[in-house]
């Protein structure tokens, strides 16, 4: 599917904001994945698509998880984490993308997961550092994502952890799986 027909039908499903964070989401993806050896076609396709699901109905994407027999302590954790997964799933029956490495990135990109492909780390940090963020640790972890993908992930999931725990949030399982399983990858590196 080229750029345009994509961004189409995406921009259909989002707000104006949110869709210009898509763009730079897009435009990052890109950028990392010519400097990480991702292909830039499924970094693309994945970016446009990441938040395809986001404005959903919540019980849509509640019955969506049940259906589909996803993780159900998805249910238990903040309904944020739902349009991921659901995204993949909607993304692959409304739109007909079929290419899992695409879908998996999707699926994943706001939760991570264990064994996280270079694919799947592009669109987190792509989603994370994209030029319209603005938050507290963001331009560190743009700075490390210039020299290394699994460091800025760590950075990344470091600090969305950390903003969770400040304010006495459930931390998706995955989250600190896929933390810990990078950190012990790294082990060795400099992680601050």
């Amino acid at each position: 599917m080229n750029r345009e027909k994509a961004l189409r039908i995406v921009r259909e499903k989002l707000t104006e904001r949110r869709y210009i964070h898509t763009i730079g989401v897009m435009e990052t993806s890109i950028v990392l994945a010519k400097k990480y050896g991702v292909d830039e076609n499924k970094a693309e396709l994945a970016a446009i698509f990441h938040d395809y699901a986001k404005f959903r109905d919540k019980e849509e994407m509640r019955n969506i998880i049940l259906d589909q027999n996803m993780p159900q302590d998805l249910l238990t954790h903040h309904d944020e984490l739902w349009h991921a997964p659901v995204g993949a799933y909607l993304v692959e029956k409304e739109v007909g993308i079929t290419d899992k490495e695409v879908l998996e990135a999707i699926k994943c990109h706001t939760s991570g997961k264990i064994n996280m492909t270079t694919l799947d780390k592009v669109l987190y940090v792509a989603d994370y550092i994209e030029p319209g963020r603005d938050f507290p640790g963001v331009e560190e972890v743009r700075e490390s994502a210039e020299s290394s993908l699994d460091i800025a992930l760590i950075q990344a999931m470091k600090n969305t952890i950390s903003y969770l725990l400040k304010r006495n949030q459930p931390v998706y399982p995955d989250t600190f799986h896929a933390y810990n399983d990078m950190t012990m990858k790294v082990k060795g590196r400099k992680l601050s």
